[in-house]
C-alpha cells in the first residue's frame, strides 16, 4: 500500500499518528512519486523549512512556476511582497477591540450551549463548531456572516483541493470555489463596513502598496483560513476531550496550557508545502532547487525527539513547541484568536456541562492536509440515573 494514500483509509484516518510514527522511524525524509515531493516527518526538519524562507519558498514563482493571479495572497507570497500585506493585516488585527469581541462571543456561546443542552443529542460540528467559528471570524472582519448552507460546502471544496496532489479531480472545483470566495470578499472593499478588520484595511489600502488582487485574495484567505482553522480545531479538540477519560475535568484544571496541547495532539493543519529554491541538505538527503517539499506537521507534533510521550494527551504540557500554526514568516496570523476562541468554547463546555459525552464515534472528513470532523454526535446531559455534577 502507498504510505500516503493509506492515510485516507477510514481505519487510519481516525488516528493517523501510529502511521506517522512508522514513517518517521523508517524513512523520515523520503521522495513520494505520486505527490512528486519530498516528505518530511520530523519536528526538527519541518521547523528548519518553515523558518527558512530564503531556501524554501511559499511563492512557487521563485522556482519558475506560473502562478495565476487568483492564487496570489498573504498565504502564497514571500518577503518582500509578503511583508506589505502581512503588516497591513497585522495592523488591522491590533486595531480591533478584541476584548469586546470576545465578551460578545462568550455570551453567544453560553446561549447556544444552553439551547443545545435541551436536546437529547446534537452534531457538535454542524450545530456548534461551524456556526460559532463563522460568526466569530465575520464579527472580527466586521461583516455579516453568510448563510452556512452557502458558505460551508464552498469552504469544504477549497479544503478538498488542498489534497489535489493525490486526487487531481479536486483541483478545478477548488479553484472555482476560491474564485467565488474572492469575489465575495472583494465586495467588502467596494462598500466597507464602519468597524472591524475590513474597515481598517479599506482605510489604509491606498497607502499600503498592495495590489488590489492580492488584497482581495488575502481577505478571502483570512475568512476561509480563519473559519476552517477555528471550526476544525473546535471539532478535533472536543473529540479528544470527550473520548479521553478524565480529559474534560483536566481541562478545567489547566486551561492555560490545555488548548496548546489539544492543538499539538490533533492539529487541524496536518501538512504544509514549500518549494526548494537552493540545493539544501536536510535529514541526510540533498533536496534540489525546484523540488517540492511536503511537511507532515501532524507527524512533527508527535515526534518523541521533541515531545515526551507524544501519544498521550497531557493538558498541562509545558513548554509545548508544536507546529500547529506554523512558524516563520507564514505563521498563522490569527493563531491567538483561534486559541482564545477554543478556550472560550471548551472552557464553557467544561465548566457548565461537566457530564458532556460522546454519543457516537467522531466521523472524520477525507482530508489529509486539513484534519477535521464531518460529524460528531454528543450530548450535554448525564447518563440516566446519574446526578448532574456542579
Amino acid at each position: 500500500m502507498d504510505p500516503i494514500l493509506d492515510l485516507a483509509r477510514p481505519s487510519i484516518l481516525r488516528n493517523p499518528y501510529p502511521a506517522y510514527a512508522r514513517l518517521r522511524e523508517n524513512t523520515p525524509v523520503f521522495w513520494h512519486e505520486l505527490l512528486g515531493s519530498w516528505v518530511l516527518t520530523r519536528h526538527a526538519d519541518c521547523l528548519a523549512v518553515l523558518t527558512d524562507s530564503n531556501r524554501f519558498a511559499s511563492d512557487w514563482r521563485r522556482a519558475g512556476e506560473d502562478i495565476p493571479a487568483p492564487l496570489l495572497s498573504v498565504q502564497t507570497l514571500d518577503p518582500p511582497e509578503h511583508t506589505a500585506i502581512r503588516h497591513l493585516l497585522l495592523d488591522g488585527f491590533r486595531a480591533q477591540d478584541r476584548q469586546a469581541l470576545h465578551d460578545g462571543l462568550e455570551h453567544g456561546i453560553a446561549e447556544l450551549l444552553a439551547e443545545l443542552a435541551g436536546r437529547t443529542s446534537f452534531d457538535l460540528v454542524g450545530e456548534l463548531a461551524e456556526p460559532v467559528a463563522l460568526r466569530f471570524v465575520t464579527a472580527f472582519l466586521g461583516v455579516p456572516a453568510p448563510e452556512l448552507d452557502w458558505f460551508v460546502p464552498m469552504s469544504r471544496t477549497v479544503v478538498d483541493g488542498m489534497d489535489a496532489g493525490l486526487w487531481p479531480e479536486k483541483h478545478e472545483p477548488a479553484v472555482a470555489a476560491r474564485a467565488r470566495l474572492a469575489e465575495y470578499a472583494g465586495g467588502w472593499l467596494a462598500d466597507p463596513p464602519k468597524e472591524g478588520l475590513i474597515a481598517h484595511v479599506a482605510e489604509h489600502a491606498a497607502d499600503s502598496g498592495v495590489a488590489e488582487t492580492v488584497l482581495r485574495n488575502s481577505l478571502r484567505a483570512v475568512l476561509h483560513a480563519g473559519y476552517e482553522s477555528a471550526s476544525r480545531l473546535l471539532g478535533n479538540a472536543a473529540a479528544a476531550l470527550l473520548t479521553t477519560p478524565g480529559a474534560l475535568a483536566a481541562f478545567r484544571a489547566s486551561p492555560a496550557t490545555a488548548v496548546d496541547e489539544l492543538i499539538r495532539y490533533d492539529a487541524p493543519v496536518q501538512a504544509d508545502a514549500r518549494v526548494c529554491v537552493t540545493d539544501t541538505e536536510l535529514g541526510g538527503v540533498t533536496i534540489k532547487a525546484g523540488d517540492p517539499v511536503t511537511l507532515f506537521l501532524g507527524a512533527a507534533n508527535h515526534d518523541p525527539l521533541r515531545f515526551d510521550h507524544p501519544a498521550e494527551l497531557r493538558l498541562d504540557r509545558a513548554p509545548n513547541p508544536h507546529l500547529g500554526f506554523g512558524r516563520g514568516a507564514h505563521a498563522c496570523l490569527g493563531a491567538s484568536m483561534a486559541i482564545r476562541l477554543a478556550g472560550s468554547v471548551l472552557g464553557a463546555l467544561a465548566r457548565d456541562y461537566p457530564d458532556a459525552r460522546a454519543v457516537a464515534e467522531p466521523d472524520h472528513r477525507r482530508n489529509l492536509t486539513l484534519r477535521g470532523l464531518d460529524r460528531f454526535e454528543v450530548t450535554l446531559r448525564p447518563r440516566a440515573g446519574e446526578e448532574v455534577r456542579p
